[in-house]
């Protein structure tokens, strides 16, 4: 009996390079890295739920503990949660099946990749058992991160270990879908998810190496004595600003268009409805979103001292990125249009990322142009803003997608009535907690600050927006909890139970097996993975 029938083999697990079985490992490290980081963030709250230290151990250092949390939740809710969860896990596992392939191009490399950044994880968890801790925050700005007794160097080679394993991810799918099509799957019979992580990838490929040359400076700068980023040696600290986002701009497409990826696949099959405009969702918003999304960077850098001629140039390049983010909407919601909606746990998701995206998309117009952002500048609307369009957002489109293909990964239903408590404590939570922020961002209370004895007059708002938090952490574990019990014990699904016509859903069992499909997928001229108006 091979170790396989037996059961379990942590051996196999190690060594596969089964694209399923990867995705899995990417979920795995992905929703641990979620986990911590909500940790941190939770802590974050605490701390400013009362003026002056609240969990911090003194006002002399809690500035010090502060950052570490904030540095480890940015970091790895973005870089080891958001861009793995959704161009690891979801990329990995449905992105073959979805375009008909038995396989990835480079299985090997994959395997590479996924471990890649399992070792990155590890080591950005090492974080809290070091001495010097990196307090740098996700964005590494010198010249602090030049000057503290922090671990920079912890930051660089994490950002080095995520950047390569994305880098190696996005080539393996770009050769991919390029080359292992099924026979009969045209560019134009493509999932919109296949899409949008196409786009993410090459948005990927252009833009890492920036940032990895910027942190590589950084890395110069406090080690080895050079000056790139030291004004009074001729260096500049702005030079790191722009490159810094110059890549961490259109990183929020690497994770909005995968997420909107998946709510097209769950708007779509839930509504039995094709998508609405297809062509212009696919050739004017994913592809307008790539080819503007470097263009962006700079209102980031609006009270940075930069000339005003060249603010109201990029007031005017940021503010046209809503044009193709715009199409993207309109067909999402044109797919809602005279469908058959089936509501359940993963369209109560999808609708909620509706809502998420328009309180996002909306207060980050004011933010784009010069005259409003000047006095929203790193004030806790930034922060709320960026949480509802990012974070928010995101998540709730991969805990939605996650029900989505549950029962293709298990066989399984994951549990509606739990999944539906899950869903309400923690769409109240989150709402509890970032609505208050808009308010008093709006009345100045600045972000990041561990301590605001100087505006006592928002203490009751951040003890309000704290309860939220805990709110949402009682809904994630939840939502953990009913994913982990209904894969070991949930009711059996069949193959195709909310009847797709994608072919992950059509052509391969629940769960697929080595090979994903048992006999070589052809389709004809008139397939569609959304084809509900021709039956």
């Amino acid at each position: 009996m091979s170790a396989q029938a037996s059961g379990f083999s942590l051996k196999e697990w190690i060594l596969t390079t089964d694209h399923k079985r990867i995705g899995i490992l990417y979920l795995i490290g992905s929703m641990a890295a979620f986990a911590v980081a909500g940790i941190m963030g939770l802590l974050i709250r605490i701390e400013q739920s009362s003026l002056g230290p609240t969990i911090v151990g003194d006002a002399v250092t809690g500035g010090e503990q502060y950052n570490v949390w904030l540095y480890f939740h940015g970091a790895a809710m973005i870089l080891a949660f958001l861009i793995p969860g959704l161009t690891g896990f979801f990329a990995n596992y449905f992105l073959p099946l979805m375009i008909g392939a038995k396989d990835v191009a480079f299985p090997r490399i994959n395997a590479f990749s996924v471990w890649l950044f399992w070792i990155a994880i590890v080591l950005a968890l090492l974080t809290f058992v070091i001495p010097d801790k990196p307090d740098v925050l996700w964005t590494g700005y010198p010249p602090y991160s030049i000057m503290t007794s922090g671990n920079t160097a912890f930051y660089v080679f994490t950002v080095h270990l995520l950047g390569f394993s994305s880098i190696l991810g996005a080539v393996n799918f770009l050769v991919t879908v390029i080359y292992m099509r099924a026979p009969g799957v045209g560019w134009n019979q493509l999932n919109i998810f296949t899409w949008t992580t196409v786009a993410a990838f090459v948005i990927q490929l252009i833009f890492i190496p920036v940032l990895a040359a910027a942190v590589t400076m950084l890395l110069f700068d406090k080690y080895l004595g050079t000056h790139f980023f030291d004004p009074a040696a001729g260096g500049d600290v702005l030079l790191y600003q722009n490159l810094f986002w110059f890549y961490s701009h259109p990183a929020v497409y690497v994770i909005f268009l995968p997420a909107m990826g998946v709510l097209f696949e769950i708007v779509s099959t839930m509504a039995k409805n094709r998508v609405f405009n297809y062509k212009a969702c696919v050739y004017g918003g994913i592809w307008g979103i790539v080819l503007i999304s470097g263009e962006v960077w700079v209102h980031h850098l609006y009270v940075s001292g930069m000339p005003d001629w060249l603010r109201i140039g990029q007031m005017v390049t940021t503010l046209l990125i809503s044009v193709p983010v715009g199409l993207m909407t309109i067909s999402l919601f044109g797919t809602l249009y005279k469908g058959a909606l089936t509501i359940n746990v993963a369209s109560t998701y999808a609708i909620a990322c509706l809502f998420l995206l328009l309180v996002g998309g909306l207060t980050g117009i004011p933010l784009a142009m010069t005259s409003v952002t000047v006095h929203l500048s790193e004030t806790a609307f930034v922060h709320a803003h960026f949480h509802y369009i990012m974070a928010l957002f995101a998540t709730f489109a991969i805990i939605g997608g996650v029900y989505f293909w549950f029962p293709k990964m298990t066989g399984r239903y994951a549990n509606e009535k739990v999944g539906k408590i899950g869903f309400w404590v923690s769409f109240i939570g989150v709402n509890w907690t970032f609505w208050p922020l808009f308010k008093i961002g709006i009345a100045g209370m600045p972000r990041r600050y561990w301590d605001y004895q100087m505006f006592p007059e928002f203490e009751a708002t951040h003890k309000f927006a704290t309860i939220g938090a805990f709110l949402i952490g009682v809904g994630m574990a939840i939502v953990l909890i009913n994913w982990i019990k209904s894969a070991i014990s949930g009711e059996k699904a069949p193959e195709n139970p909310w009847k797709s016509k994608s072919l992950e859903w059509t052509h391969c069992p629940s769960p697929p097996g080595p090979g994903n499909f048992p006999k070589d997928v052809v389709v004809d001229s008139n397939w569609t993975p959304y084809s509900y108006n021709k039956e």
